[in-house]
């Protein structure tokens, strides 16, 4: 089977995009895994595979695959490379789109500056929502993992996020505290983990250890979980820069009972196709 397809990233987030619309695609997890490989397939963050919508007021839907191979429900970064995609690629003209995954609905806005705007959906606080194995919701948490205490904001923003606040971005131990959080008893869906910086009320800077890929240049939904897990702490505003190591989001949060809206850019790399 031939799939053409169009390599994307969004501040270094880079993205398998295909077509799944035009013709069928089938691939199995491994070989995902295998077109993930930066070595010996295609390499990528995530696969986006485009579907007609299955939601009647969705104009696409788009399912998420990791680089392991793995499902994700929501990727925000991947929704901006979608919406930038599929005007390209001539599906749609329209400037406001509604996307569906298996487990959130966006709506984008390709803004006049080429930046896009993505309403992310109202963040999920509830512990069994996350999922988080806590009886009762709170602002933060303390975990334990190998006999360091960890204080962490958990949110759901259609995948669980645990943040957790850093003096240092760059001392942060992402590679080793990272997975130590991610697959803690406490996730039992696993989590991506957030190391989060407080440059002032209205900027962060972020490195995020995603499940199923590890750190990455930067991922939407873990700069949406910061800015909430920072402003349930009260100590960032409402508008805040985030500076990922691939670039800036701006993530935009009135509080409690609000969508989180996210802005930036999305970019084509190359476009290629690949027999498999």
């Amino acid at each position: 089977m031939i799939v053409p397809f169009t390599k994307m990233q969004g501040i270094g987030n880079d993205f398998m995009v295909v077509d799944a619309i035009s013709q069928p695609v089938y691939l199995n997890q491994g070989q995902i895994s295998q077109l993930a490989h930066r070595n010996f397939g295609i390499g990528f963050d995530q696969l986006l595979m485009i579907e007609a919508p299955q939601h009647p007021e969705a104009d696409f839907h788009f399912r998420i695959f990791n680089a392991d191979g793995s499902e994700a429900g929501h990727c925000g970064n991947g929704a901006r490379a979608v919406a930038k995609y599929v005007r390209q690629k001539g599906l749609t003209w329209k400037r406001e789109l509604r996307l569906s995954t298996n487990t959130a609905t966006m709506n984008t806005v390709m803004e006049d500056n080429g930046l896009i705007t993505i309403n992310m959906g109202k963040p999920r606080l509830e512990p069994e929502k996350i999922p988080l194995r806590f009886a009762q919701q709170s602002e933060t948490y303390m975990i334990d993992a190998e006999g360091i205490r960890y204080k962490i904001g958990a949110v759901s923003m259609g995948n669980p996020h645990c943040v957790l606040q850093v003096e240092d971005i760059d001392k942060a131990a992402v590679g080793k505290v990272g997975p130590i959080l991610s697959h803690h008893s406490y996730f039992p869906a696993q989590a991506n983990v957030g190391f989060m910086q407080v440059v002032d009320s209205n900027e962060i800077k972020l490195r995020v250890f995603e499940r199923g890929v590890g750190e990455t240049l930067a991922c939407g939904t873990g700069a949406c979980a910061a800015v909430v897990a920072g402003r349930l702490q009260k100590i960032l505003d409402e508008k805040v820069k985030v500076t990922l190591p691939g670039g800036s989001l701006w993530i935009r949060w009135a509080g409690k009972g609000s969508p989180v809206y996210m802005t930036g850019p999305a970019k084509v790399v190359f476009e290629g196709q690949i027999d498999v």
